[in-house]
């Protein structure tokens, strides 16, 4: 009999030793299945942060560009607005204090103002009606735009380059002309403004497509 209750009793305790480990694997097993949560934690965590940097850097007025452009006929500023729609960039035109007229602009007219000026390097300071530009310090990149006049940039953008202060902005000059090229027009702007990098420029046709104008924006990397 004492040996039926022996067994009895060790039975028990097996038992009981068994629930005890199965109870036991059974809490060491949860924190294994907390691990997602936690992961999903750190993971929205760093979405904040990473909202919270792209808040500021929206807030910051650095990194601006800008479309400076001086249009006799208007190839140039339909040029110009290409360029500032590819680059969401701001506009300025340059408008001389006194317009230039279609006989003005006549090149094939010994008399005409244009071919004047031509003729006599001291009559080609134009004045603007603006030649600075508010809140400039925020434009890091300077694209400036002319038409061709005898193989160089139009003279009335002259008067903005001598105005300002390129310091520290990329520039990058383009033109538009009927059959000239680039030629040196905007080596020639670099060295009257003395500061800024200057990239090279591009020609455009008169006429160019958006998407011409937007294939070349995209190539500068900008």
């Amino acid at each position: 009999m004492k040996k039926i209750s022996t067994l009895f009793l060790s039975l028990m305790m097996i038992a009981c030793l068994t629930a005890c480990g199965n109870q036991n694997s059974t809490s060491q097993a949860q924190p294994g299945n907390t691990e997602p949560e936690t992961a999903r934690e750190t993971s929205g965590q760093s979405e904040n942060d990473t909202a919270g940097n792209t808040e500021t850097a929206d807030g910051n007025v650095e990194g601006k560009t800008l479309v400076v452009y001086y249009s006799a006929t208007g190839n140039t500023e339909e040029v110009a607005n290409y360029i500032a729609e590819a680059m969401d960039a701001d506009v300025f035109e340059l408008e001389p204090a006194e317009p230039y007229s279609s006989d003005d602009l006549d090149w094939t007219d010994d008399d005409s103002r244009v071919v004047y000026e031509h003729d006599n390097p001291d009559a080609r300071t134009v004045e603007l009606v603006e030649n600075t530009v508010s809140d400039w310090e925020a434009y890091d990149t300077v694209f400036i735009g002319y038409p061709i006049w005898w193989g160089i940039a139009a003279w009335p953008v002259d008067g903005f380059i001598a105005a300002n202060d390129f310091t520290g902005k990329t520039v990058v000059p383009f033109c538009t002309s009927s059959s000239s090229d680039l030629g040196e027009s905007g080596e020639l702007l670099a060295e009257a403004a003395g500061t800024g990098n200057w990239l090279e420029g591009m020609r455009f046709r008169s006429g160019a497509s958006e998407e011409t104008v937007r294939e070349w924006v995209e190539s500068l990397g900008l």
